[in-house]
């Protein structure tokens, strides 16, 4: 290809010039929306455009003569392709939460000069980390321009869809209720205001669900809530009038979308606003007249939607069982072509599975697009089968399926590995490693209130002791038919803050890996729940209750490396998958679940 006309570059070209004819000298493109986001909406998605790289995370900063897109190492092998030849450097980066872009900024771009970054995209706490080194750095910096829109012809509207009620029994708790505990966490914080931003906040504290956001059932709305009023911010044409005039009842006055900021602007001098500055963008907060007092702190419903009730627990419970029915109709399916030579691809597997699941009660979409990786795909965390670049699943190999669903009762997330054809014993003890690190988290105990990342290393330790690591996560939180990845816990390498802490009820991914570029992947994923365990003279402990129901691979394992009390949680799993399945399938599916969930 000429490069000169790649489309990467013509768009770059395009963004460079609509910075010269603003006086802009550097453009900061974060992946974010007005709501922090993880999946954005297309409008935008300015990062994605701009640099070409389709991956959920990363940050693109742009000069007039060079350009940097900043990602971790769970995309390095899929940016390094997708950056190819448009001119932009990957910069790799050890985490997704890494500043490196700011160094960058403050090493390329000169003193005097300005850059420039959309502030109603870029979070109140980024933006405050972002002014300390350009001020530092002499650079000015602008934040009241989007100064992509200029050189973004035909860019996405915002969507239209409409909003939905999350009902009873589903929703176990009215939202008038949750209203009532949000504003008890005002009180307390000497707050007479609070604005909401994050849209699996509202939509939690609304018990109303979307589809502004792909595999995330959101809407894009802002909140604006005191003591005796509560405004939710939405497109014109969403909420229906019978919907509408149930939230009148409950005490939601609906506004327009564009509204909430010169609400903002309009508070009383004399307010106080509670705002969080992880979950609020900093062009909303300078909104708020300068007189007004703004408190710094989480916004109480994120602590309160990571705790699931009792009912919701049942529910999750039953959506997981419906989704391990669903995938053991896949697998049975899969197998028995796999046996009688069909031509299977990568696709196929999204295909399948995505049908299967969409015949159980309660499913209501993905809950995020299908990972199928086999061998070499496998090793790409976040990799994803198009049909022009998929691979054909043939001879031997490990295949890497990640892979939820969206239910009315439930997110799932679930990861398993299997083998293709006949696995090598370097590919049995990868597989074997990532497995124990899968059940020495799961069988971990720890008392109340446990700062999420001191758990990380547990699930690390099988693979630390062969010198072996992996580059995300172990642990992420999930949502009640909500966003797959949720807050405040991360069992990860992340720096513990009190928010993390462990409590009951909240819902957390467990899932080791281990990547060989160019190889293959492994990572074994489960959802686990805190539930209580017996308390001691040295106070109150918790313990997980795995959720997830789909058997793990038996025919990987190198049994050498597991001892009997590993064996013998492998064994108790397995009962309890066959327990809690076997009523949901017949024939194929069924055959194949108690195949697979035999005793070792």
């Amino acid at each position: 290809m000429d490069t000169r006309t790649h489309p990467t570059r013509l768009r770059l070209t395009a963004l460079r010039e609509a910075m010269q004819a603003a006086g802009h000298d550097a453009v900061l493109v974060p992946s974010a929306d007005p709501h922090l986001s993880e999946y954005l909406p297309g409008h935008w998605q300015g990062r994605e455009w701009f640099s070409g790289f389709t991956g959920s995370m990363g940050t693109l900063v742009v000069t007039a003569t060079e350009a940097a897109l900043f990602a971790d190492s769970r995309y390095w092998t899929q940016a390094e392709a997708e950056l190819a030849g448009s001119g932009i450097v990957l910069v790799k980066i050890p985490t997704g939460a890494a500043t490196h872009h700011l160094d960058w900024m403050a090493e390329h771009v000169a003193r005097g000069s300005t850059l420039a970054v959309d502030g109603h995209v870029l979070g109140l706490a980024a933006a405050q980390q972002l002014r300390e080194v350009t001020d530092g750095a002499g650079i000015r910096l602008v934040t009241d321009i989007d100064p992509l829109a200029a050189a973004w012809p035909d860019r996405p509207t915002l969507p239209t869809a409409p909003v939905f009620e999350h009902n009873a029994p589903h929703a176990s708790a009215t939202r008038g209720d949750k209203l009532a505990g949000v504003r008890a966490a005002l009180a307390t914080h000497g707050a007479s205001h609070h604005f909401i931003s994050t849209v699996d906040d509202i939509a939690w504290l609304t018990n109303l669900r979307g589809a502004d956001v792909n595999y995330n059932p959101v809407f894009l709305a802002h909140a604006l809530l005191s003591a005796d009023a509560a405004t939710l911010y939405v497109g014109a044409g969403k909420v229906a009038p019978a919907l509408a005039q149930r939230l009148a009842a409950d005490g939601w006055r609906l506004a327009d979308y564009a509204q909430a900021a010169p609400d903002l602007a309009a508070l009383p001098a004399d307010a106080v606003l509670l705002l969080d500055p992880r979950r609020v963008t900093w062009g909303l907060r300078n909104a708020a007249p300068e007189a007004v007092r703004v408190v710094q702190a989480i916004n109480p419903s994120t602590l309160a939607k990571s705790r699931k009730s009792a009912a919701d627990a049942d529910h999750i419970r039953a959506a997981m069982a419906e989704d391990g029915a669903a995938m053991c109709a896949f697998y049975a399916r899969f197998e028995a072509a796999q046996a009688s030579g069909e031509r299977l691809t990568e696709l196929t597997v999204d295909e399948w599975l995505t049908a299967e699941r969409t015949r159980r009660p309660g499913f209501m979409g993905l809950s995020f697009p299908t990972i199928a990786g086999f061998n070499a795909n496998g090793a790409m965390p976040h990799y994803r089968a198009l049909p022009e670049s998929h691979a054909v699943i043939e001879g031997n190999g490990l295949l890497l399926i990640d892979s939820g669903a969206q239910y009315l009762g439930g997110t799932t997330d679930i990861t398993r590995v299997w083998p293709i054809g006949t696995p090598s014993a370097e590919q049995k003890q990868d597989y074997t490693l990532v497995l124990k690190g899968t059940i020495a988290l799961s069988r971990a105990r720890f008392p109340l209130g446990t700062l999420s990342p001191m758990l990380d290393a547990l699930a690390r330790a099988p693979l630390w002791a062969h010198s072996i690591e992996y580059g995300h996560g172990t642990g992420h939180g999930v949502g009640y038919f909500l966003n797959v990845h949720e807050g405040p816990q991360s069992i990860s390498k992340a720096i513990p803050d009190a928010h993390m802490a462990m409590q009951p009820g909240m819902i957390t991914s467990i899932e080791p890996g281990l990547y060989k570029p160019g190889r293959w992947g492994v990572r074994i994923e489960n959802l686990v729940l805190n539930v209580p365990a017996p308390e001691s003279e040295f106070g109150e402990f918790l313990a997980f209750e795995t959720l997830t129901l789909c058997p793990i691979d038996t025919r990987s394992i190198d049994r050498s490396l597991l001892d009997a009390t590993e064996t013998q949680w492998l064994n108790a799993y397995h009962a309890t998958v066959r327990e809690r399945l076997a009523p949901l399938v017949n024939g194929a599916a069924k055959a194949w679940l108690l195949a697979r969930t035999e005793p070792i």
